[in-house]
């Protein structure tokens, strides 16, 4: 993970100047996981980068801990707060898995375009379980590259390699949908809703319960 936070800490600044590349998939992406939350909910969202979302969902919980392996990202999302953005939102800088929180305590894990970017996934998706109340929601959404089409699967496989020698891109790990989803049932969760959202390349967002 120390790797990844120093990459993440030199793109930080680069990173929050940078539009969402799809809004219609963005938005749809908010609509469906308010639609998970409820008011009385107390939320972890882990990779929150700069904050974005985790302002932006705030209105539709009691509380919500947004944490980032990176340092950099947490001080520009902290810095969100001086405006008032959201008093119910409290950003940490922690690692997946770290033995910070409340075991056990939270209502929903939020993890957006995050876990193709772990080397352990399950290990990751293990740890969300961990800080799930039982029956709580892990609500994802994952870029497939494993998915795309013939032409870019074979492009990205070979770019992004070269593109991380030269520290311009962080860890990938290339998923298939079908690997996603079985990943998550076998740690102990059952799938309830799963899409893509952009469908090229598939990033699939997926709803399952703590079981």
């Amino acid at each position: 993970m120390t790797d990844n936070a120093s990459f993440w800490d030199k793109v930080a600044t680069r990173y929050a100047r940078s539009p969402v590349r799809n809004e219609a998939a963005y938005a749809e992406t908010l609509a469906r996981t308010r639609a998970y939350l409820k008011p009385s909910d107390r939320v972890l969202e882990i990779g929150c980068g700069t904050g974005t979302t985790a302002l932006k969902l705030a209105g539709s919980v009691e509380s919500l801990l947004a944490t980032d392996v990176s340092g950099k990202m947490i001080g520009i999302a902290t810095a969100k707060l001086a405006d008032g953005a959201a008093g119910n939102v409290s950003f940490r800088q922690a690692e997946i898995g770290a033995d910070t929180f409340d075991g056990g305590s939270f209502d929903a894990v939020l993890a957006f375009n995050l876990l193709h970017l772990i080397g352990d996934t399950a290990g990751a998706v293990r740890s969300v379980r961990d800080q799930l109340k039982p029956g709580g929601l892990f609500i994802s959404k994952t870029v497939c590259l494993s998915e795309a089409g013939p032409l870019l699967r074979p492009l990205f496989r070979l770019l992004i390699p070269v593109m991380r020698f030269f520290g311009k891109a962080p860890f990938v790990r290339f998923l298939k949908i079908s690997e996603l989803e079985t990943l998550i049932g076998v740690e102990g969760f059952e799938i309830v809703e799963t899409g893509n959202y952009p469908a090229k390349p598939p990033s699939r967002f997926i709803v399952a319960r703590k079981v």
